[in-house]
C-alpha cells in the first residue's frame, strides 16, 4: 500500500507540474499566433489521444516523466525535409516569428510554474492559514552553544547580528550561515531587552559546515488571511523559496553544501507518498515547492532547457542573426550530455538514500 500510495502521489504531482509548465508554452504560442501541433503529458506511445478543432493533438503517453508541446515549424528551414516545409502554414510557424515572440513562448513554461506556486500558496494561506512560528525558545539543549551563553527557555529573539528576526525559521537560517562565529543576539526576557554574544556551534550536514545553537522553537499557529493579504503572502513565499533554492544550488557548486541532497524522480516519488500521508494541504504545499524548483531548473542556461534557448535568443538579438546551426547543435548535444550526467548522479543519490547499496552489500556478506 505504501508503494502504491507513493506511485499514485508521484503521478499526481508530476502530472500537475508538467501540465502547467507545458500549458504555459501552449497558451503563449497561441497568443503569438503559432500553431501547436501536439500537447503531450508523458513520452512514448500515446495511451489516450484526441484532436481539437484547432488541429492540436492532445496525448497522455505511457512514460510519465515529463511532457512536451510540439510547435508548428519549430525546426529551422535548413533542418526540415521538403515535405515538412511544404506543410508549413505561412505566418503560423515558430521559426519565422520574432526573437521576442519566441522568447515569450519559451519563458512562459517556467513562468507558469511560478504562477502555479503563487496560486497554491495563496489558496493555502486563505483556506488553511499561514504557519506562523514565533521566534521563541521552547527548549534549550544542555551543553549546547545557547546553554553556554545562558540563553533560556522563553527568550524571544529580536535580531541576530543586526538582522531582524520575525519567525523561528529566521533564527535557523541566520545561525546556519554563521558556523563557529560569535554573533550578537538581541532578545527579550521577562519584558527586558538585552544583547547576548553567542559563539555559534558547528556541525556537518551534506558534506558542508553549518551553524547551530541547540534550541527548539515554540509551536506555531496557522493564521488565516484575507484574499488580498493571501495573494501578497503567496508572492512573498514564492520569492523566498526561489531565493533559498538558488542559494542552495550556489552552495552546492561552491562545495559549501554536499551534493548528496540532489535528488531525482525516485526521491520525489518517495517524498510524494510521505507528504500525501500528511493530508491535502501538505501535498499542495509540496507541489508548490516542486513547481518553483522545476521553473528555476528550466531557466538554467543549459542548451536544451528553456534557459539555454533564451540564451541563444539573447545572442541572436545582439548579433542581429541566429547562431550558426552547427554551433546550436553542438550546444544542444553538450546540454543533453550534461543533463544525462545529472540525471544519473541524482538517481545514484536516490538509490543510496533508499538504501539499495547497503542492502546489496548485506546480501554479499
Amino acid at each position: 500500500m505504501e508503494l502504491f500510495r507513493s506511485i499514485a502521489a508521484f503521478l499526481v504531482v508530476l502530472g500537475v507540474l508538467v501540465f502547467v509548465h507545458e500549458m504555459g508554452h501552449y497558451l503563449a504560442a497561441r497568443w503569438r499566433g503559432i500553431h501547436v501541433e501536439a500537447f503531450s503529458i508523458g513520452f512514448g506511445r500515446a495511451l489516450v489521444q484526441w484532436t481539437d478543432r484547432l488541429g492540436t493533438v492532445w496525448k497522455i503517453s505511457w512514460l510519465p516523466l515529463g511532457g512536451y508541446v510540439k510547435l508548428h515549424g519549430q525546426e529551422q528551414p535548413a533542418d526540415a525535409t521538403p515535405e515538412e516545409r511544404a506543410a508549413w502554414i505561412s505566418g503560423r510557424t515558430f521559426h519565422e516569428k520574432s526573437v521576442l515572440s519566441r522568447a515569450i513562448v519559451v519563458a512562459a513554461g517556467p513562468i507558469a510554474n511560478f504562477l502555479l506556486a503563487i496560486v497554491l500558496f495563496t489558496v493555502l494561506f486563505g483556506v488553511v492559514g499561514r504557519p506562523e512560528s514565533v521566534p521563541v525558545f521552547s527548549d534549550v539543549v544542555a551543553g549546547g552553544p545557547a546553554a553556554v551563553a545562558q540563553l533560556q527557555k522563553g527568550d524571544r529573539v529580536l535580531s541576530i547580528a543586526g538582522t531582524t528576526v520575525r519567525r523561528f525559521e529566521d533564527i535557523r537560517r541566520l545561525v546556519a550561515e554563521a558556523p563557529d562565529r560569535v554573533v550578537d543576539i538581541a532578545l527579550e526576557r521577562d519584558g527586558v531587552q538585552m544583547v547576548v554574544p553567542v559563539r555559534v556551534g558547528v556541525k556537518q550536514q551534506g558534506g558542508g559546515r553549518i551553524g547551530f545553537l541547540g534550541v527548539a522553537g515554540a509551536q506555531g499557529d496557522f493564521q488565516k488571511m484575507g484574499p488580498i493579504d493571501a495573494v501578497g503572502a503567496g508572492v512573498a513565499q514564492t520569492w523566498d523559496v526561489m531565493a533559498q533554492t538558488l542559494q542552495s544550488f550556489g552552495q552546492m557548486l561552491s562545495g559549501a553544501r554536499g551534493s548528496e541532497e540532489l535528488g531525482g524522480p525516485l526521491r520525489i516519488a518517495e517524498m510524494s507518498g510521505q507528504v500525501a500521508q500528511l493530508g491535502a494541504a501538505s501535498l499542495v504545499s509540496f507541489i508548490a515547492l516542486l513547481s518553483i524548483n522545476l521553473g528555476l531548473i528550466n531557466l538554467f542556461p543549459i542548451p536544451i532547457l528553456d534557459g539555454g534557448h533564451l540564451v541563444f535568443y539573447a545572442i541572436e538579438a545582439l548579433l542581429g542573426r541566429p547562431l550558426p546551426a552547427r554551433a546550436q547543435r553542438v550546444g544542444f548535444r553538450a546540454g543533453a550530455a550534461l543533463l544525462g550526467t545529472l540525471f544519473i548522479f541524482a538517481t545514484w543519490n536516490d538509490l543510496t538514500h533508499l538504501g539499495l547499496f547497503r542492502w546489496v552489500a548485506h546480501l554479499m556478506g
